[in-house]
């Protein structure tokens, strides 16, 4: 086995630093590197890098090597990929793949930006990726921003900060994996879905799950659900489902009010999610509980932005992150309905955008025409990032529920490739493939907290609050509160109505302080 060329070698351990890989783990991305190139050497390999990784992997795996040794070889063999782009500036394959968009003219310093955050807007681990299609799932950031979205139990591997590779241990999987930086930590938020000491309790909350998928509630409802319905099993001690009573629902419910002193939103949140599980999955009555104590629900008020605070936090961002704030604000969208656009929710000729909601409730809301040369210049950008793909052989994009089963290769139509893809590929295990997710919204979160942080505003800015921005300033210019429920997608007008609070009144009867008379 011939060693690994100095200049291949040097260029790989300026990589492993730049993302953060623990300087106690050089030695075996060394090691697995140089199994990758002697595996190269004797075999006849096509052009495809994606393919490289997968009979990579099917040659690791005849070889008994376990998932997490597996997951080790493929992310040294991803970075090793990484370190040849970046000396041949040739198309990328790796996790930090980027596409450069063309900007409008006019925006000084920032034609051909790399799709990136600034240093500052990237040092947070990104949380768990509850959007991606599989679950549970681990999403790791660090260094640039793209995250990227793993399946399997690495992480166990690195919170442990150790173990044992011997020299004739071979590895593989997902190219796209990115350690925690060290130190790090973070929980698997999918927990609520793994198995338990309690067999009856993993039974019924499988049925849940099953029930929420069958009614096709949202994958943060299912969360949010079995959460609560292993809360419920832990304050019951593993009581057994068959023998449990409304006396049951009401002890926990006295308790998070007294004990844990919860706020209202989550005590309704409990009482709805253990309504679930009683009726639909145990179907057993849930009792009169009008004795519980209930936290009174406060009355809230949105936090809105004046245009020249708007303008401020902009200022601060970079592309795309300031494309995703100008659309959130401009067409008043959630931040997971601007992160799910895909290419065929644009109709640049008619300026409509489509908009895929909550609930599966689609609504069209106009295009601004002031970003227009942006949202083409993305377009530009994703054509660019499609004909990579498909060259480098990718299998295209992730698609909801069995829409792939029934038009196989719809991931790799333009039409459906996501309008912030993500930098990242995710590897799927089951299949061997290279897939790209969108954007993920904890990447946006930080960068925004990072540009409000710099604009140094006096209020609690989220992404949300470009979203009541919208309403707030349509009410401001004396549109009709039907039309702004039609746009934010409210089932309720009284939802819409609270924006009202939000507007100031010009009457004579202005309400004044006694100060001021």
């Amino acid at each position: 086995m011939q060693p690994i060329p100095s200049d291949i070698l040097t260029q790989y351990e300026t990589v492993l630093k730049k993302r953060a890989v623990p300087v106690s783990r050089h030695a075996d991305y060394r090691k697995w590197l140089l199994f990758y190139l002697d595996f190269r050497s004797k075999y006849t390999l096509p052009d495809s890098k994606s393919e490289h990784v997968r009979l990579f992997i099917d040659k690791l795996r005849a070889k008994n090597q376990s998932p997490k040794q597996q997951e080790q070889a493929a992310h040294a063999l991803s970075l090793f990929f990484e370190s040849q782009n970046a000396e041949t500036k040739a198309t990328t394959i790796s996790t930090s793949s980027q596409y450069r968009a063309t900007l409008p003219t006019g925006q000084a310093g920032t034609e051909g930006l790399p799709l990136q955050v600034s240093e500052a807007a990237t040092t947070p681990a990104a949380p768990g990726n509850h959007n991606s299609p599989y679950s549970p799932l681990i999403l790791r950031g660090g260094g640039e921003a793209g995250g990227v979205t793993v399946k399997g139990e690495y992480s166990d591997l690195l919170k442990a900060g150790h173990d044992e590779f011997n020299a004739s241990t071979l590895l593989s999987a997902s190219p796209t994996f990115v350690p925690l930086p060290s130190g790090g930590s973070r929980f698997n938020e999918w927990r609520c879905l793994e198995k338990s000491s309690s067999p009856e309790w993993d039974a019924l909350i499988d049925k849940l799950a099953a029930e929420i998928k069958t009614r096709h509630y949202s994958r943060k409802t299912l969360k949010a659900y079995a959460d609560w319905g292993r809360k419920f099993q832990g304050f019951l001690q593993n009581k057994p489902p068959e023998e449990l009573s409304a006396t049951d629902v009401k002890a926990y419910l006295t308790y998070l009010a007294v004990k844990c002193k919860v706020s209202a939103s989550t005590q309704n949140q409990a009482f709805n999610a253990l309504l679930f599980l009683y009726r639909h999955i145990l179907k057993k009555d849930f009792g009169e509980h009008k004795d519980i104590p209930r936290a009174k629900k406060s009355s809230f008020i949105p936090v809105v932005l004046s245009r020249k605070e708007i303008e401020a936090v902009l200022k601060h961002l970079e592309h795309p992150y300031d494309l995703v704030v100008k659309l959130l604000y401009g067409c008043g969208l959630r931040l997971f309905e601007c992160m799910q656009l895909r290419a065929k929710d644009f109709n640049f000729d008619d300026g409509i955008l489509t908009v895929h909601g909550k609930g599966g409730k689609d609504r069209t809301v106009p295009i601004p025409q002031k970003i227009m040369p942006e949202l083409t210049a993305q377009f530009e950008a994703m054509k660019k990032l499609h004909d990579e793909d498909l060259a480098m052989g990718f299998a295209g994009v992730f698609l909801d529920n069995q829409l792939e089963k029934k038009y196989p290769s719809a991931g790799k139509d333009f039409i459906w490739q996501w309008f912030f893809p993500q930098q990242s590929l995710t590897f799927v295990q089951e299949t061997s493939e290279l897939r790209r997710y969108h954007l993920h919204e904890s990447h946006v979160q930080e960068a925004l907290y990072e540009a409000v942080r710099r604009a140094k505003l006096t209020k609690r800015v989220t992404a949300h609050t470009f979203r009541h921005s919208f309403a707030t300033h349509l009410l401001l210019a004396n549109y009709d509160i039907r039309t702004i429920q039609t746009l934010l997608g409210h089932s309720d007008v009284r939802t819409t109505m609270i924006y009202t609070h939000c507007v100031p009144s010009r009457t004579v009867k202005e309400a004044k302080s006694p100060l001021d008379f």
